[in-house]
């Protein structure tokens, strides 16, 4: 006897019922087994090593038809929530609640995590220095505007290393207690957000009074009191905030995205691993060939270099921080090479971290 289509889909939840089924089983042994590594760990519960492999392993069985990054998205969330059942992950972020800081806070740690937002970059290095978060996320660099200069800085003078990274794209709205564009007088917002809406600031806000302050979301929870002003920020701080959404994605490009770190306080040498990015921070004396001399070694290992960028050392007048990442593959040997001679030949040397 055929089945009728009322049957059919009937048998097909019955199946899907004795998948959720076990699926809550299986969740649950994994974070009971998740709970006991806890007693066996040096560290705090929080791995991101441990949850890199796992996300990359997961990857390559993934045959579909969910795709990776849904995959992904959903097994971060399981991850959180078995770092819960261990012990609640605790950071830092630059705040408030609803900044791209804390989207990527969350990406990295998990809906599950308890977070405390901070009004600074530089307050974030300063908690988990000073052990009151045990992580922090702050956000490194924006593919438009390039690095965020106080990041960098603390990385240096800050006693923390990188342990993690994620890339966020960006996507900036206009938000206000306004509803009419033409009533808007002044504009809220963080100086990279600003930097990268300009082409939209020039055609449609070109006389207002533009005002940087330290986060997108405290952008918007200052307009909250100003009724001719306007933040430029994510779009769920017009939920948070109880604001009028006037325009959605005002940047001047798509192609928008900053990298996220996370932090930890440097208790110990870093060491090398392969399959990691490794970031250092140098400076050099002031003569000819200097840079090249470090660089060249890099070359020969045949280590490739990811970025490379200088800033002001705010120390001496002309004196230049250098910061690059560069890739361990399979060559760990190589790397560490690299290391000891670029040590030997700089003035200042940092690993900022290895992840």
């Amino acid at each position: 006897m055929k089945k009728t289509k009322a049957q059919k889909l009937k048998l097909i939840r019955t199946k899907i019922d004795q998948i959720d089924t076990s699926l809550v089983n299986l969740l649950n042994k994994r974070a009971g087994l998740a709970k006991k590594t806890t007693v066996l760990k040096e560290r705090i519960v929080y791995d991101p090593k441990r949850e890199k492999q796992i996300l990359q392993n997961l990857k390559k069985k993934n045959k579909g038809p969910i795709e990776n990054e849904a995959m992904t998205g959903i097994y971060e969330e399981i991850l959180s929530t078995c770092r819960g059942v261990q012990k609640q992950a605790t950071a830092s972020f630059l705040g408030p609640e609803g900044s791209h800081t804390h989207h990527a806070a969350q990406k990295i740690l998990g809906r599950s995590a308890s977070f405390v937002p901070k009004q600074t970059i530089s307050e974030v290095f300063s908690s988990v220095e000073l052990g009151e978060s045990p992580c922090g996320i702050v956000p490194l660099e924006n593919s438009l505007e390039g690095p965020v200069v106080e990041t960098l800085d603390r990385l240096v003078d800050k006693n923390v290393r990188i342990t993690s990274e994620s890339h966020i794209k960006i996507f900036h709205c206009l938000m206000s207690k306004q509803k009419n564009l033409k009533k808007i007088k002044k504009i809220y917002s963080h100086p990279q957000a600003i930097g990268q809406c300009q082409e939209f600031i020039k055609q449609n806000l070109w006389e207002s009074e533009i005002v940087e302050v330290q986060s997108t979301a405290k952008a918007a929870e200052i307009v909250t009191k100003e009724s001719s002003a306007a933040a430029i920020a994510p779009e769920p701080c017009s939920q948070i905030y109880s604001l009028n959404l006037l325009k959605k994605n005002i940047q001047d490009t798509q192609e928008n995205m900053t990298i996220f770190v996370s932090i930890e306080k440097a208790k110990k040498e870093t060491s090398i691993k392969p399959k990691n990015k490794v970031s250092v921070a140098f400076s050099l004396d002031h003569r000819p060939g200097t840079l090249y001399s470090c660089l060249e070694r890099f070359k020969k290992e045949k280590i490739n270099l990811t970025k490379i960028q200088s800033r002001p050392s705010r120390k001496v007048d002309w004196d230049y921080l250098f910061f690059i990442d560069f890739l361990v593959d399979n060559n760990k040997t190589q790397a560490e090479r690299c290391l000891e001679d670029l040590k030997l030949k700089a003035s200042y040397f940092k690993i900022l971290g290895v992840y």
